[in-house]
Formats: structure tokens, sequence, C-alpha cells
């Protein structure tokens, strides 16, 4: 599924000088002089803009006639894991009890710096780091199910016990006893057209799916640990596998409707927005003022805008849906550029692209189209 609208130049310009992360998957840049065309986040030396056209999608810059761009990689999914890269974390999802060493790596071609490098600018921590807190959440996860401390320990690559007491401490927060009365949020990274996303779940459903750029995540992720008492750690679970498949499906336009399980901690107005939030339905807006008006609460906009941004799960709960009311796009986190892309991609699936400005004419303004 592709929407053909793009934003106007002038955004498109400052975006690509900027190398704003907001619009990565909207548009693609090409370079007549070079023929080469970008993602608007390369890092590489900005062309002048007289010399620059912009595509909707990299199947139209290279049919065109322009050739991907060595350094930003166009042609894949950003923040896709390289070959080098992806057969690594197999090895770990295979044995994530397993402590490497960088000789471990040396020993499989592998430049321990490198990793390094990249691990870090997708994920915010080292390797080893990414290995620790990956080995010492699924220690909590046995230690929640019923086995001992010590048995945990060793199961999981430790030689002594005082050495696993130290490292689940200042991984997890606390020691490994009290961690008996804390819930494991396990996380991974989702690849999605618009860029990386960070989806957390724990065993009763998924509660957060945000951009890995929005900034308001670091605040979100410590609420999650400090007000609600979760244990974060990296892994995998049957709802981040679901939420996987369920976002592929829907950027590929054959998902309307999302079905994995939800669990949204939160006060119980946050929980009656976002409850309503998931009502708007698929491909249509609502206005702050008729969310509110929906909640029986017309009088408390404000509130309810508040607590619509304060949503952790984009997408599946649709704060993207709600506009202001003249039809503008505010308050959305991930950035309006990706707000606008959801309407769009929404509207180009239920209504198709002839009969989405005249059903929602009055919500939205024509531009959009």
């Amino acid at each position: 599924m592709t929407i053909s609208s793009l934003p106007p130049t002038s955004e498109m310009v400052r975006a690509m000088l900027t190398c704003d992360a907001a619009y990565e998957g909207v548009f693609y840049t090409a370079v007549k002089t070079t023929g080469i065309f970008c993602r608007p986040t390369c890092t590489a030396r900005k062309p002048k803009p007289e010399n620059v056209v912009f595509h909707r999608t990299a199947e139209d810059a290279l049919t065109a006639g322009f050739r991907p761009c060595k350094r930003c990689r166009p042609l894949d999914v950003k923040g896709a894991a390289p070959d080098w890269v992806a057969a690594l974390l197999k090895e770990v999802e295979a044995e994530p009890s397993r402590r490497w060493t960088d000789e471990d790596l040396v020993a499989r071609a592998i430049d321990p710096v490198r990793l390094r490098r990249w691990f870090k600018e997708q994920f915010g921590m080292t390797f080893h780091a990414y290995v620790r807190a990956r080995r010492l959440g699924a220690a909590l996860g046995s230690i929640g199910a019923g086995e001992s401390i010590d048995g945990a320990a060793y199961d999981h690559g430790y030689e002594s016990v005082s050495g696993f007491r130290d490292a689940f401490r200042q991984t997890i927060g606390t020691t490994p006893g009290r961690s008996r009365s804390k819930a494991l949020m396990l996380c991974a990274r989702i690849l999605t057209p618009l860029g990386p996303m960070i989806a957390m779940a724990e065993e009763r459903g998924l509660s957060m799916l945000e951009f890995t750029d929005r900034p308001a995540l670091p605040a979100e992720i410590e609420e999650l640990r400090g007000r609600y008492g979760y244990a974060i750690a990296p892994g995998r679970n049957g709802h981040l596998d679901r939420i996987e498949r369920e976002l592929e499906q829907y950027f590929a336009g054959t998902l309307t409707v999302f079905e994995v399980p939800l669990w949204l901690p939160g006060t119980a107005f946050q929980q009656e927005v976002w409850t309503a939030l998931q009502a708007v339905p698929f491909g249509e807006t609502r206005s702050y003022g008729e969310l509110a008006a929906s909640l029986g609460r017309p009088g408390a906009s404000r509130a309810v805008g508040r607590a619509n941004g304060q949503n952790r799960v984009s997408i599946v709960v649709p704060c993207h849906r709600i506009v202001g009311a003249d039809g503008s796009l505010t308050g959305y986190g991930g950035g309006q550029p990706r707000k606008d892309f959801l309407l769009k991609l929404e509207r180009r699936i239920r209504f198709g692209q002839g009969d989405a400005v005249r059903a929602h004419s009055g919500e939205m303004q024509a531009s959009l189209f």
C-alpha cells in the first residue's frame, strides 16, 4: 500500500537539511547532479535544494533512474540489522544465558568496536549491555515462575550467586529476592516503513508501542518502572510477535482491526480516554471536543487532549485519529508527518483514493490529500 501525495516542498527541504527522523518513510530525496537517492535522514553532505527532486517511494526514485545511496541504504528497512548482526542476534536468542566476550566476536570475524557502535545507535546500549539485560530478564522470569535465586543464577550463566546479585541490582534496579513482586515487561524493536518502534508487553498484553525517536519515550519507560513497578528487559513473548505481524499487515493495507491483547497501566480517566480512542473507526477522525463529548464530558477537551497525548500504544490505540476542531494535525508524539501518513493510509484502504476527500471533507483540510 502506497500513499501518493507528498508534503510541501519547503517542508521536505527543511526535513532533508535537518535530518528530521519524523519524515522517515514519508519521502525520498533524489539528487539530479549525482543520480543518487537517499533517506531524509542521510548523513552525507547535503545537496543544494535546487538540485533535488522528491519521491514518495524508493520504487518511484528507482523508476526515475536514480541509484540508492550506499551510506543510508534507502532500499533497506530503517534500523534493520545487517547480515552479520542478524546472525549474531539469532545466536543470542537461541542461547540467551550465554556470556559473550570480545574474543567470541573476533572468532566470528566481527569487530567489537563496530558492533558496539551499531548497538549504541540502534538500541542505546552496547552489545554486551544488551546481552546482560537479556540474560537477567530471562533470570527474572525464572524467579517469578518460582525458581530459586541460586538456580536462576547458575542456569543463566553466572558463576557465583554474589555476582548474579550485583549484576541484577545494577540492571534491574532491585535485588533478586525483592524482584518476585515485580512484573516483567519484555521489550523489542519492531521495524516499520516509518522507522523503528519499541514495543513492550507483559504476560497480559501489549503496554507500549512507540517510535524510538519520540521525545517522551524515556519518561514513559521510567513511569512503567517507577510508578507501576515493572522490571524491563529485552526479550520476546507472544504479544510482541503478534503485534509485529499485525503491524506488517497494517502497513501492507490488509489489516484494519488490531487484535493483539492490550494491558494499559494508567489512571481511571486515562483508561476511559484510551478506550474511547479505540472506538474511533478506522479511516475516520474525531476532534478533541467530539471525543470529550462521547465520554459525557463536553467541557473537558483539554484534559482529554492531555490523556490522548499520554497514550503509550500508538497506532493500535489510534491517537493519530484525533485532530483539531478545524481539522488541523495537532498533538501527535510521533510527529505530524507520521500522523499525516497514517491518516492517508487508513483512508486509502477504507475509501479508496477517489472517495477519501469526499468522505472527510468536513473533518480534514483538503490539502492533506
